[in-house]
């Protein structure tokens, strides 16, 4: 292995370690002390937990990953199995070993829902965006991923999490539970969602101009992008024109208006929300991508 790519996977590895220490204080501080319901091979582990205290959460945890890490190895690959069993060991002691360590008090379950929904979010996509998973439910997600390549891995965790949320509600004898767990749940995929897409922000322009040409130029030397020329033909006109695409960070919006307007007050822009650009400039495919 070069230095260059053992430092990345250092740097994957300290980023996993940073969300399974998020991921098992937002467990310990908002799920356990209320109540509220979790989905997951961890709503086995409290519902253990809860007819009895002597059964660590953490260790039901890892004890049920086990036959999920077999699958998984067949069909993910070595180095996904590996940062996963990585953040799952990581999650299980650490939870167990936050609660040894310290208790948290109740709180108000709405507030609990809301924050846990949050921070688990965040913990979660600083997990996934790394190749890896927590096992159960997060691994299962995983797997659905390489059939429903199409659907985001928050929505498909929302979908396998909703049954183990109704386990939760049944044993703790609290329908509550379970609804402040759906609201937790769905603020969780919605934030995760958010880490894992939603900081590939981009912008694609379609310029409709009588200087194509200089406007392309422009683009090329001021915001360092190409542009692509599509042929066009005005509707009522019927004169045939150059229309520009360009797609472009969102940062660059501002003085991509203000370079268009100033070499063609005339021209016609719109401006889409792009997702998922790849090319020189913008993400790189990765096999099994998220």
């Amino acid at each position: 292995m070069t230095k260059p790519n053992f430092a990345h996977l250092v740097r994957d590895y300290i980023w996993i370690a940073l969300g399974s220490v998020l991921y098992s204080v937002s467990f310990d501080w908002f799920y356990v002390p209320n109540q509220i319901g979790f989905g997951g091979l961890t709503a086995l582990g409290m519902i253990l937990n809860h007819f009895s205290s002597a059964i660590p959460i953490g260790a039901v945890v890892l004890v049920l990953n086990i036959p999920l890490f077999l699958l998984g190895w067949k069909f993910l690959g070595g180095h996904t199995l590996v940062s996963s069993l990585f953040a799952m060991t990581a999650t299980s002691v650490l939870v167990d070993l936050i609660a040894a360590l310290y208790i948290f008090p109740p709180m108000d379950p709405m507030l609990a829902s809301i924050f846990g929904g949050v921070t688990l979010g965040i913990s979660l996509g600083m997990i996934f965006s790394k190749g890896a998973t927590t096992g159960g439910t997060d691994l299962t997600a995983r797997l659905l991923k390489i059939p429903f390549a199409w659907l985001p891995i928050g929505r498909l965790l929302l979908v396998v999490d909703l049954a183990m949320l109704l386990a939760v509600s049944v044993a703790f004898r609290s329908m509550e539970s379970g609804m402040y767990g759906i609201i937790s749940l769905y603020i969780s995929t919605l934030v995760m969602d958010g880490v894992l897409y939603g900081m590939d922000r981009s912008k694609v322009a379609y310029i409709v101009t009588s200087k194509p040409q200089a406007i392309a130029g422009e683009i090329d030397k001021q915001l360092d992008r190409g542009a692509t020329f599509l042929h066009g033909e005005g509707s009522f006109s019927r004169e045939e024109k150059l229309v520009l695409m360009c797609a472009f960070k969102q940062k660059q919006i501002v003085p991509l208006k203000a370079l268009i307007h100033e070499l063609d007050p005339e021209a016609f822009l719109i401006v889409c929300d792009a997702h998922e650009v790849m090319g020189q400039g913008f993400r790189r495919y990765q096999k099994n991508d998220l």
